[in-house]
């Protein structure tokens, strides 16, 4: 057993896994100290309940087989200290200070950042736009990307549910931790509502609720943010456009003509507002039968034709599984619970065309006035 000074720094540099920080940049760790033979580790947590307890605990043990781990939950100071650490690591470079933790854009939102923001929209609901959200970031993530996934349908929220999430974010002050869940991190409007009550709300406080979703949670600076935008153009889409300048555009639709229709609206609602729309994307393609043969239940070349017309590339087709449905309905993603059917191979290869693609716009920061 090392001694404790140097159990301690070895403890300290523990990576916490929901904040992405060492424990010792985010207060989480206490009393180090021997009695009696016996290590006893102070683990200094925001909240009783906190989502990784399991995984710091086994850390320390790996460290420190044998180890006594006490867990204490932060004082009011203490919630405030890791609040000021959380704002002030969000921030942009530019606009970063030692003693400042005011209400700055977080860094993710300055155009030299590294995190593609894209957003997952369709015309019509009913086109499994939010399963290929989830289906979608998870990909990414397993692919070895940092990836946050903002359910930004307000009034249809399905996200938490989709996902399997067991635990709500966590709130410290005006900071919202999101939830992690295969690797990606979720915020939702339905963790703060019941899941039967109605969203009920005019246009401000609709701009308002997502502006706080976007700018005051623990994104960090991702490697991808998706928004799970809701159907049609509406105001949400007024406000990602403000808010998410650089955000990039993918529609989501059916090979049905008159989906691809609708979807076509919200593509070109999306220009108009100076969005780049970067690909389509076909769900439901075809349904395979038990004799192998493929059936276009919902007939063919929506995706194609819409993508012609867009003179975008056509993307993905995914085809129509009962597992993708069973999958959202329990909880249960299928490119984690059936990693080997068509439909999770085709969610697979939709992230690495989306990670090919690259950048819609590149900023460089050499290129910058001064």
């Amino acid at each position: 057993m090392p001694d404790n000074h140097q159990l301690r720094s070895d403890l300290a540099q523990i990576v916490e896994p929901q904040l992405v920080r060492p424990l010792v940049e985010l207060g989480f760790l206490g009393d180090v100290s021997e009695v009696g033979g016996v290590v006893h580790v102070e683990l200094v947590l925001p909240v009783t309940n906190w989502p990784h307890l399991e995984s710091l605990q086994a850390a320390v043990l790996e460290r420190a087989p044998g180890a006594n781990v006490v867990v204490r939950t932060m004082d009011d100071d203490e919630r405030l200290a890791l609040r000021n650490f959380l704002r002030g690591a969000m921030k942009s470079d530019a606009e970063s200070g030692e003693h400042d933790h005011g209400d700055a854009s977080p860094r993710f939102l300055d155009k030299l950042s590294k995190t593609r923001v894209l957003g997952i929209s369709s015309g019509k609901g009913g086109v499994g736009k939010s399963s290929v959200t989830v289906n979608l970031a998870i990909a990414l993530a397993q692919a070895g990307h940092s990836v946050g996934v903002l359910d930004a349908d307000v009034y249809g929220f399905s996200l938490p549910k989709m996902f399997g999430v067991t635990n709500d974010p966590i709130v410290l002050g005006d900071t919202v931790i999101p939830t992690l869940v295969h690797g990606v991190r979720c915020l939702s409007m339905g963790y703060f509502v019941d899941d039967a009550q109605p969203v009920i709300w005019r246009g401000p406080m609709l701009h308002k609720a997502i502006e706080q979703l976007v700018t005051e949670a623990w994104w960090d600076e991702p490697d991808f943010l998706l928004i799970d935008m809701p159907p049609g153009t509406g105001d949400v889409a007024l406000t990602l456009s403000e808010i998410l300048p650089r955000i990039e555009m993918y529609v989501v639709t059916t090979p049905q003509a008159a989906a691809q229709r609708v979807a076509q609206r919200s593509a070109y609602a999306a220009r108009k507002l100076k969005l780049s729309v970067r690909g389509v994307i076909e769900n439901m393609s075809w349904f395979t039968g038990d004799d192998g043969q493929r059936y276009e239940i919902f007939g063919a070349g929506g995706g194609e034709q819409l993508a012609r017309e867009l003179g975008i590339t056509l993307l993905a087709q995914i085809p129509l599984e009962s597992g993708v449905r069973s999958g959202g309905d329990l909880g249960q993603p299928v490119v984690v619970f059936n990693p080997d059917s068509g439909a999770a191979k085709a969610f697979i290869e939709l992230a690495a065309r989306v990670e090919q693609q690259g950048p819609s716009r590149v900023y460089r920061q050499e290129l910058k006035l001064v």
